[in-house]
């Protein structure tokens, strides 16, 4: 009897380990695929400011550029299988529970659930991409397509209002979470030198505050789009980047946020090598 009792807990501890490393390894690829895709919007939108680039500053831009390198199509597939990864792990957050305090509980299970959703359309749209389907196009058609259609729908005006509101709200949560370097709770920092820290740091809070930006710039034109019932003021991600050109500040403040959103792509790798999983 001890015997059986003590093979079950041997099988269950191993069947938990093996579980651990898979969630470990989707983790890790699916930090670093975003990573890219951060570094190349950011690159992209860095040109878009100097006036040399003629891509959208946005994920189908990013792949275009990806596709044009030497074995991009094996880079494009990679990719997709990292964001595939990357929805696996957060599903299995979403079921199991989040690393931490807490992480079994619906507050934290919940968002998890969302970003699954939200990375497995990513994975999607990445891998449609790479077979030849086109990815969906860009993120300006689709933010236009998608609040028309809305607006169609029973009270869609109000639908789009409030998930304009709530975008907006998730890019000042963010901003204020990276200033306030919240990520040191998820990260092992213990054994890393004065500049490796210095790196995370820089690039997490510089990274965070210009993805939490575009966040609420996008959030507000939705906002926008349902006060005016005008559907065409949504904008993607390459519109709302081009936007802060035409602030006071000029094409200096798309060069900051798109620095940002170069660092967040490097924030993103060291995501991936030392975030707890």
């Amino acid at each position: 009897m001890n015997a059986r009792v003590l093979a079950g807990t041997g099988h269950a501890n191993a069947g938990r380990a093996a579980n651990g490393s898979a969630a470990k390894g989707a983790a890790r690829a699916g930090l670093t695929a975003r990573g890219v895709i951060y570094l190349l919007v950011g690159v992209l939108a860095l040109q878009i400011a100097f006036g040399t680039g003629s891509r959208q500053a946005d994920r189908s831009g990013a792949l275009a550029e990806l596709a044009d390198k030497p074995f991009g199509a094996v880079l494009l597939w990679a990719l997709g299988a990292g964001l595939v990864g990357m929805a696996l792990w957060r599903l299995s957050e979403a079921l199991f529970g989040v690393t931490g305090k807490d992480g079994r509980t619906a507050r934290k299970r919940l968002p998890a659930a969302a970003r699954c959703v939200f990375y497995a359309f990513v994975a999607y749209s990445v891998l449609a991409f790479a077979a030849g389907a086109g990815g969906g196009g860009s993120s300006d058609r689709q933010s236009r397509d998608v609040t028309a259609r809305a607006m169609e729908m029973p009270a869609g005006r109000w639908l789009v209002g409030a998930a304009g509101a709530a975008i907006v709200v998730a890019g000042v949560v963010i901003g204020v979470q990276a200033a306030r370097r919240t990520f040191h709770k998820k990260m092992k920092l213990g054994g890393l030198g004065p500049r490796v820290r210095r790196l995370v740091d820089v690039t997490g809070v510089a990274g965070g505050a210009a993805r939490g930006l575009v966040f609420a710039g996008a959030g507000a034109f939705a906002l926008r789009a349902a006060v005016e019932y005008e559907p065409d003021r949504a904008k993607g991600m390459d519109d709302t980047l081009r936007s802060f050109a035409d602030t006071p500040l000029g094409p200096w403040l798309l060069v900051g946020v798109a620095a940002g959103l170069v660092l967040f792509g490097v924030f993103s790798f060291t995501l991936a090598r030392w975030r707890r999983v």
